[in-house]
């Protein structure tokens, strides 16, 4: 009979319950994310949802870019959420790793024109095997090139052309003339919070 009674409060706790859409920020259209549960609004802020590149854009060739998005607004029965980071899958990380060949990698902390920061990691895979300084000139080439696009941008700007693909194409055709590049990936991000930036 107990048992009885704890599942009844258990379907009506679930009862009480709302379902709320959630919505990717403008720079993406507002794409539909999915649905979210629970018992009042304020417990939907905050909360974490993950896609890929290609279901917001319905561009399947761009799966392979993983996308989050942090819950910030609630309206109704619609969420609406700012871009917190993105990461390329590890199989496709692994297709473009070749034997004899080179992989350049520059973790850089960077702050946008409006003030935001974004811990970005951009990485470079060499046709063939790049010497210390060659290697040293394309990690300076990808910072210095990163810290003065994002100066001149805002967030949302930036990470428009960030997931698109745009600042890794602009990168590379600098990249190329210091030793001959595959391609150049900017293969992570994450926004950091105002009070978290000194970590």
């Amino acid at each position: 009979m107990a048992r009885r009674k704890q599942i009844g409060r258990r379907v009506e706790g679930w009862k009480a319950k709302s379902w709320f859409k959630v919505y990717a920020p403008e720079v993406f259209d507002k794409a539909y994310l999915g649905d979210t549960v629970a018992n009042e609004p304020e417990k939907v802020y905050g909360r974490v949802m993950q896609t890929t590149l290609g279901e917001i854009s319905q561009d399947y060739s761009k799966q392979n870019i993983k996308m989050r998005f942090k819950i910030t607004n609630v309206a109704g029965d619609a969420a609406y959420t700012d871009f917190v980071g993105h990461e390329v899958t590890k199989d496709y990380l692994r297709a473009m790793v070749k034997r004899r060949a080179s992989r350049i990698d520059s973790i850089l902390l960077l702050t946008t024109g409006d003030g935001k920061k974004l811990r970005v990691t951009a990485t470079c895979f060499t046709i063939n095997r790049a010497d210390a300084s060659q290697q040293h000139a394309i990690r300076k080439e990808l910072t210095d090139y990163l810290i003065a696009k994002s100066k001149e941008q805002t967030y949302y700007q930036f990470v428009k052309d960030m997931v698109s693909g745009e600042i890794s194409r602009d990168v590379f055709k600098n990249i190329k003339k210091i030793h001959p590049a595959r391609r150049v990936e900017l293969i992570k991000s994450k926004a950091i919070e105002a009070s978290a930036s000194t970590d």
